[in-house]
């Protein structure tokens, strides 16, 4: 191959003359000079863009070589975004668990501390633009969610101590009625005594049935009483605590010992006629420090109270 270059401004010319090996040697030259500027243009354009976080560039930044510096903060800027997703979602189980505070409060009749003061407040919008937490206030979240934790802790086991209070004192108070299904014979009250015929107060509830039908426990509570008494017959008294107990009179036979501790429901006699009777039947009292209380309304609030936790009938 044959080459004039021309210099138009020295008015000179010069000639080039290039044979085959010479035109492929030119060749593999350019070639080569063409793939190292691309090679270059590439490196330069997309590791400024990964670095500059340029959009569309971030699914290549692990395809690329970085320095250590550059690496370094690119693993602790996603693990700062990561935490700070997590502490969204703790924030979130937070208000819920503050919720059910509330609703503890409600039953409990105790006051969250500070009525909530700490709390977070209600917010929402639309999302415009987000910005990456710093250390700093991730720190600082993740310091003020750890004192509401704290203090909600303390709170919900102030809660549970008053609830199981409540349970014990629901467990205590003689609301079941004991003997199942039975109707009532005699209320409480003054009548006309069956035996003299004149007014007299019926100090408790009768409750008619078959001689050795089942009689519970009112409540849960301590035997203090197991004794044959002239007008009460076969009897048995339970300590509820709280200067409340109940009364068990005219059964055939008992079924506990005194000192013995019972639950609600559980079987302590059975119906008789002992003593002053005139047929076999339950005769139940309840005291308040010794004195005769009205039986029906202790009664009527244990019928209330499964009727809550059943539902209504269909």
């Amino acid at each position: 191959m044959h080459i004039i270059i021309t210099d138009a401004w020295l008015a000179r010319s010069r000639a080039l003359h290039l044979n085959g090996w010479k035109l492929i040697g030119s060749a593999l030259l350019a070639a080569l000079v063409l793939i190292m500027s691309s090679v270059a243009a590439y490196h330069w354009v997309f590791l400024k863009g990964v670095r500059q976080g340029w959009p569309g560039f971030s699914s290549v930044a692990r395809l690329l070589p970085q320095d250590s510096g550059t690496a370094k903060e690119l693993y602790i800027r996603e693990n700062l975004d990561a935490m700070a997703r997590k502490l969204g979602e703790l924030q979130a189980r937070m208000m819920q668990i503050d919720s059910l505070g509330e609703r503890l409060g409600g039953l409990t009749g105790l006051k969250p501390q500070g009525d909530r003061v700490n709390a977070v407040p209600g917010s929402g919008g639309i999302l415009v633009s987000a910005r990456s937490l710093s250390m700093e206030e991730l720190q600082h979240e993740v310091a003020v969610l750890e004192q509401r934790s704290t203090s909600r802790i303390d709170w919900l086991t102030a809660a549970e101590s008053r609830l199981f209070d409540l349970k014990i004192r629901s467990s205590m108070m003689p609301t079941e009625e004991p003997v199942k299904g039975g109707r009532i014979g005699s209320p409480f009250g003054y009548r006309i005594d069956p035996f003299t015929g004149h007014s007299a107060l019926h100090t408790g509830l009768d409750f008619p049935a078959e001689t050795g039908t089942p009689i519970v426990a009112a409540a849960g509570g301590v035997v203090v009483v197991r004794a044959f008494h002239a007008a009460y017959g076969n009897m048995v008294e339970i300590d509820h605590g709280n200067d409340l107990s109940t009364l068990y009179a005219h059964v055939s036979a008992v079924l506990v010992n005194t000192g013995d501790i019972v639950k609600r429901g559980q079987l302590i006699a059975t119906v008789g006629s002992t003593g002053r009777s005139t047929g076999p039947h339950l005769h139940f009292e309840v005291l308040a420090s010794g004195v005769p209380q009205d039986p029906r309304p202790f009664l009527d609030a244990g019928e209330a109270l499964a009727s809550a936790i059943s539902g209504p009938r269909r």
